[in-house]
């Protein structure tokens, strides 16, 4: 196996889409996410999951049970399994961040050009078991 080795925050700032899944393991998941303006992911709460957020660049809100946490380049954030959150971009630029989930949350390889395309796939991009390598 090679597991995953790059330069993170390039790849994270070159990043355009919604949502990129990097990188699947058995028990953990990379994935790159730029949100626009005004743009967030959306409340939701993962049962059986953590997951970090590592913010790149820009700024806004990682919601957690109801408490904003203001964000921005160089912070990281922890959401337990079974928390209500949500991401928020409150900037004027875009928000570039990567996380892990553990265990993964998506389908390998699963690439959202944007949110709009993000929710139409979400029932269909849940993690089916298959890893990278």
């Amino acid at each position: 196996m090679k597991g995953y080795c790059n330069d993170i925050e390039k790849v994270t700032l070159e990043n355009e889409d919604f949502r990129r899944v990097l990188y699947t393991g058995k028990h953990l998941q990379l994935v790159l996410m730029t949100l626009k303006p005004g743009e967030e992911i959306g409340e939701e709460v993962h049962e059986d999951r953590d997951q970090f957020f590592r913010i790149e660049e820009g700024s806004g809100e990682i919601r957690i049970d109801g408490v904003a946490n203001k964000v921005e380049d160089d912070f990281a954030v922890i959401v337990p399994a079974g928390a209500k959150h949500n991401v928020v971009n409150t900037g004027d630029g875009p928000l570039k961040l990567y996380t892990l989930y553990g265990p993964p949350e998506h389908r390998d390889g699963t690439v959202h050009k944007d949110k709009e395309q993000a929710e139409r796939d979400h029932d269909n991009d849940h993690w089916d078991g298959e890893t990278t390598e």
